[in-house]
């Protein structure tokens, strides 16, 4: 390349570039290739389940993360109520870890939570879903953060086997337990169980209060399996804090769908906020809309 050309070269560059951060961030982002969803109790109890989903559909959501469901026939009849609305169950959120924790020094503690856990994944089998999350230790003052971490670690690898059985990956959550604080340390729990069934669940409103869900985003990268989105206030000078609908609090969405762009995730987002009728549903839907096309959540 001569002077002249590489000069060019060198100045059309220069001129891209500074036209690309002139132009609305609308016009030079894509959308990414995410699909958005919804928890299961966020739709109306007074609805049949058949009801229920084709509510989701309706109004513009595409997955629903369901609860465990421990009843057979009632987990067939989830089954059937999803297909026949045509949308899919993608995820199941397991609802023993709280109650009966994995990190526990009680050993028919932990077997009720191991029970929960398989049943879980026997649901996420039948449904076609592809990750159950897991809460996978709650502190108390009985507990302390090194025996939460070994406990709860030798618990999960009791359940690797069903999991890759079934295909179906076991998604930790960081959530408000006293543990896991940092993404360092929930890079190194996930890491050191070396097995491809363990991932991240990954919730943008969970760590506010102690960090910026854009640095949990870019340190665990790739061991994101499934993501939860809300949104949170925290007014620190009163010590008060409140949970908002997405676009409302204190979140950067535009530097959170750019760690997203950052890391590649093309997975599904889930919405964990408050639930409501179908006009609340197409709005909440329009915010997921927005902030995944580089917009603001909040028109």
């Amino acid at each position: 390349m001569t002077l002249q050309t590489r000069r060019e070269f060198v100045e059309a560059a220069l001129l891209a570039g500074t036209a690309a951060t002139l132009l609305p961030a609308t016009l030079t982002a894509a959308p990414l290739p995410i699909k958005k969803g919804l928890v299961f109790n966020m739709l109306p109890e007074t609805l049949s389940y058949a009801e229920r989903f084709k509510l989701a559909r309706e109004t513009g959501f595409e997955v629903v993360q369901a609860l465990t469901e421990p009843d057979q026939h009632k987990a067939e009849e989830i089954k059937k109520a999803a297909e026949s609305a045509g949308i899919r169950i993608d995820s199941v959120m397991n609802m023993d870890h709280w109650k009966y924790p994995l990190s526990s020094s009680d050993a028919a503690v932990v077997d009720n939570s191991l029970a929960g856990m398989r049943t879980s994944l026997h649901n996420a089998k039948l449904w076609g879903a592809d990750a159950v999350l897991l809460v996978p230790a709650v502190l108390d003052p009985k507990t302390s953060y090194r025996d939460a971490w070994s406990r709860s670690q030798n618990e999960i690898r009791k359940l690797l086997p069903l999991a890759e059985e079934l295909k179906v990956v076991i998604a930790i959550e960081e959530v408000w337990n006293r543990f896991l604080l940092s993404p360092l340390e929930m890079a190194t729990y996930i890491d050191e169980f070396k097995s491809p069934w363990i991932k991240a669940w990954f919730d943008v409103g969970n760590v506010v209060l102690y960090g910026y869900p854009q640095d949990w985003i870019r340190t665990l990268g790739s061991r994101i399996a499934k993501i939860h989105l809300k949104d949170f206030t925290l007014d620190r000078p009163n010590g008060r804090f409140t949970w908002k609908n997405i676009g409302e609090g204190d979140i950067d969405w535009p530097e959170v769908r750019r760690a997203l762009t950052q890391i590649g995730y093309a997975g599904y987002v889930t919405t964990e906020v408050a639930g409501g009728d179908a006009a609340y549903l197409k709005d909440l839907a329009g915010r997921v809309d927005r902030f995944l096309a580089g917009e603001k959540p909040v028109v």
